[in-house]
């Protein structure tokens, strides 16, 4: 056999992974795994925008290579329910159709997101067990349990022509988590004494943080002693409402006390919808209240489980910080728990909230100053014991900002990994398992992709325009001229917003107005008066009086009618 047709058999059994978000950054996890021509994508996650995307409401995935290859794509595994890890499922259901697999709460979860995005037709939701094992078009793949902040999350083994890939999903090692579900080690061990784990992607958020992750359990004991700390006083925890472990802490907690249970949020109703139906959620059902009724009660007889512990804009805790909640205000003496941490980049918005609440008489507690919260990602103890026990050949981090990544690659070379076989991937990069070894592939698009309402893509233009208006703001030049002479029958007259204050620069209007008919004179008497050219030389006239008169880069906007 000569070497083309050598070459070709090897890359045959090669297998592909292409990585979409989620490596570099926390949020827009999402990467394809590809052999024998075939794909399958591994989670379709967000992330929340930050101060410099105004008007974004969700930051995607670049979802081009999946679209280009969207005959290829045999299905879409979500390995848990949180929205860095499902959040653009709607949004890629309209690119690829594929058949989506989950647990039952992960699925139950998206539902409604799909749903908002209209794509509720088109999403085959096929749910799948911890241990099962199962093909998906030309790939097998074992779903593996692991503990996280969201029940019922999964890590994923794929059985491949280049041996077994264990993609390590969110995770954490919880010797006593609240359901009893571990991370299922004890599997892992068997592949890797068994058939072998050649390449190990794995959850990289608290690769910098040494020691081991503190049990969700150890939460629920701080949080019952603010309670009991709090007699006669009403309070509001806020958490993230896919945290049925932290609500299940909460209501025990509300209801050991005499307390009544008021959900508010819309997520937070859903969500403990979901999970009481699938009976992973038991609060009685005496002891819920409606929230419209909490005001009817006794302080000391009411416990409010709210949404909005990232700042989120119109969010339930948001609102109430405000003093806009339609539903009931913050009064003095309240206590207000703030379950979480904040996500990088929330800091300003959380801490705002905060300053709020406390300015209404709220006495504010975080886990700055109380442990009420615990992360549900493994800290450098937990790592090492992943690698100690999985052994892989082969090892990428995932999840996670370049820092975390960096130090897990580390890591892993300090646990005994061979540092030729530890690859250091970003958004983008592709990798090919071979016979040969691992190595880099190429690149494929992955940019992010702004969406503004159910608009997918505003478009790296639009963000620039708009950070454009809200630093230096705008003038729009309008004037009228004569089709036929260049003449300007009306105008120019000057707008401005958020340049300067018009009544006290009218001499500098006047200035702007002067420039610019000077600007339209010369370019008529240079025998060219067509709208666009008179556009430019109005926008040139503008631009170098601001520039000169303010030091200022507002945008420009002339306006030019023919009559």
């Amino acid at each position: 056999m000569d070497e083309t047709s050598n070459a070709s058999r090897s890359a045959g059994h090669d297998v592909r992974v292409v990585f979409l978000g989620g490596l570099g950054e926390i949020g827009r996890n999402c990467a394809a795994i590809e052999h024998s021509g075939r794909v399958v994508v591994l989670d379709c996650g967000v992330m929340f925008p930050d101060p410099e995307m105004p008007g974004v409401d969700l930051v995607l995935p670049d979802f081009s290579y999946l679209r280009e290859n969207a005959d290829r794509v045999d299905g879409i595994i979500l390995t848990h329910g949180h929205e860095d890890h499902t959040g653009g499922l709607g949004f890629l259901l309209r690119e690829v159709d594929a058949p989506v697999y989950g647990s039952a709460l992960t699925l139950a979860l998206v539902r409604s997101r799909v749903e908002d995005a209209g794509m509720s037709g088109r999403a085959r939701l096929v749910t799948v067990s911890d241990g099962e094992r199962r093909a998906i078009g030309a790939f097998d793949v074992e779903f593996i349990p692991v503990t996280h902040s969201v029940p019922h999350g999964f890590a994923t083994a794929f059985h491949t022509p280049q041996g077994v890939i264990l993609h390590s999903g969110d995770f954490k090692l919880d010797l006593t988590p609240v359901d009893g579900r571990r991370t299922d080690l004890a599997r892992i061990g068997a592949l890797a004494d068994g058939e072998g784990i050649r390449l190990l992607l794995a959850d990289s958020t608290n690769a910098e943080e040494p020691g081991h992750t503190r049990s969700e359990r150890s939460v629920g004991e701080d949080l019952r002693l603010i309670f009991a700390e709090s007699p006669g006083r009403r309070i509001v925890v806020a958490c993230f409402a896919s945290h049925i472990h932290r609500i299940q802490q909460l209501a025990d907690a509300a209801v050991r006390s005499g307390r009544k249970v008021a959900l508010l949020g819309r997520s937070m109703l859903r969500n403990v919808g979901i999970a009481r139906e699938l009976g992973l959620l038991a609060i009685p059902e005496a002891a819920i209240v409606d929230v419209e009724r909490i005001d009817d009660l006794p302080a000391g007889d009411v416990c409010v489980l709210s949404t909005g512990s990232q700042g989120e804009p119109m969010s339930a805790l948001t609102l109430l910080a405000a003093g806009e909640n339609r539903h009931f205000s913050i009064r003095e003496g309240d206590v207000v728990v703030l379950s979480s941490h904040a996500i990088p980049g929330n800091e300003w918005a959380v801490a705002k909230v905060m300053d709020g609440l406390a300015r209404r008489g709220a006495r504010v507690v975080h886990s700055g100053v109380a442990h009420v919260h615990e992360s549900g990602h493994a800290k450098q103890g937990e790592l090492a014991t992943l690698h100690a026990i999985a052994r892989p050949r082969c090892f990428v981090p995932v999840h996670g900002e370049y820092r975390h990544l960096l130090r897990h690659a580390q890591l892993a070379i300090e646990m005994g990994a061979d540092e030729r076989q530890v690859l250091l991937c970003e958004d983008g990069d592709a990798i090919r398992l071979s016979d040969e070894g691992i190595d880099f592939d190429g690149e494929v698009p992955a940019g992010y992709c702004y969406v503004d309402g159910v608009v997918g893509d505003i478009g790296s233009g639009v963000l620039r325009d708009r950070r454009a208006l809200a630093e230096e703001g705008v003038v729009v030049v309008v004037l009228a001229v004569d089709s036929r002479s260049g003449d300007i029958l009306t105008g120019p007259e000057i707008i401005t917003r958020g340049w300067v204050y018009a009544p006290e620069a009218e001499e500098l209007l006047e200035d702007a107005r002067s420039a610019v008919a000077k600007a339209v004179a010369e370019a008529v008497g240079a025998g060219s008066f067509d709208a666009d050219t008179l556009r430019r030389a109005t926008r040139r006239a503008v631009g170098r009086l601001v520039s000169e008169r303010t030091r200022r880069r507002p945008m420009i906007v002339p306006v030019v009618m023919e009559a």
